[in-house]
Parts: C-alpha cells; structure tokens; sequence
C-alpha cells in the first residue's frame, strides 16, 4: 500500500471517528512505540491511523496464528511479526538483531499483554529498550477526552522504579478505549526486594 494511500485512510479516520491526533514528533531513529492502556481491539486500528498520519514506520509483534493462510501476507504487510507464545524466547533476540542491521522502525508494544486489567505490565519493553539502546515513545489512548497519538519519548536509565514513575506520570490521566481494564504502569522488578 503507498504512503499515499495510507495517509488518505488516516485522514478519513480522524475525520469520522469522533477521535482526535494530538502527537509530539516521533523521534527519527529505531526505537519502541508504547501502545496504553491497551484496552480493546480498536486500538490497532488506532495504531494504524497515527503511523500512517505521521508516517512513522512500524513494526508489531502478534501472536503467530494470526499470519496463518490468507492473513499472513496483509498482517506482514501491516508491520506484524509473528511470536510463537509456545516458544516466545527468540522475539527479544529477532527484535535486537533486526535493530543491529541498522532496519529503523519503531516497535508496537503493548505491555498490559492483554485487554483486561492485571497487576503488572510485562517487561519485554524494557528489555530490549535497555539492551539495543534505543528510546521509548509513550504513545496513548484516552476515551475520556477522545484523543490518542505520541506523548514524550523517554531513554531508558536502567533504574527501574525511576523509568517506571515517569511513564506512569504520562499515562496517569489516559484511560484507554476501556476504562475499567485499564493496567496501572507496574512492572514486577519494582516489587522485588533489592538484591544489594
């Protein structure tokens, strides 16, 4: 699909769907695109409209059933890559090595995991933020006041509960698409005692 094309879809989207795109610039290297709170389906297609708006280059990760038959062409097309959850120890390393190769994208990740609520976010995000050494872009769904787009782009420090204070500031006010599933920003690490 041209650039063209993807840019029109966009349009027609923030026309009619009653949302609004509000966006700092994206920054210009490789680097992980938050997707949060991550409360429904819908936030694809609100991924989607942002990238081709702005005309970010992304990649996602999704669950390997979905590039199965006639969907796997379109998904890989769309940016997916495909993760086997039986044997999900190889994404961090794919992700790192496509990075290495100088490929410039930004990662979709959506660290709730999943559209319900929970305890904690996943910390694959972390990860290979802190281990190719590329930034985080904190990108936002908020239905209370029907906008979605980038906020700030953070690096990652290392310390875990400081990182972790200053997205859970940025998304404080954002509520997802789903109120009521949203995920406070947590990741386990901050709960373990410190091993010094």
């Amino acid at each position: 699909m041209s650039r063209t094309i993807r840019r029109a879809l966009a349009r027609l989207f923030w026309r009619f769907s009653g949302w609004e795109l509000r966006s700092e610039p994206a920054p210009h290297r490789a680097g992980l695109l938050i997707g949060a709170p991550h409360t429904s389906n819908w936030d694809f297609v609100v991924m989607l409209a942002i990238a081709w708006e702005l005309e970010v280059p992304i990649r996602w990760l999704g669950k390997h059933t979905l590039f199965t038959g006639w969907r796997g062409p379109l998904m890989r097309k769309l940016g997916g890559i495909p993760v086997d959850r039986r044997d999900p120890s190889t994404v961090v390393e794919d992700v790192l090595e496509r990075v290495r190769r100088g490929e410039v994208f930004h990662l979709v990740v959506t660290p709730e995991g999943t559209r319900g609520s929970g305890s904690y976010w996943k910390s694959g995000f972390y990860r290979i933020a802190r281990e190719a050494g590329v930034p985080v872009t904190l990108g936002y769904v908020d239905r209370t006041t029907m906008t979605t787009g980038l906020g700030p782009t953070i690096e990652i420090t290392g310390d875990v509960r400081a990182d972790m204070d200053v997205v859970r500031a940025f998304y404080a006010d954002k509520s997802g698409w789903n109120p009521a599933l949203r995920t406070e920003p947590r990741l386990r690490a901050e709960d373990e005692p410190d091993p010094t």
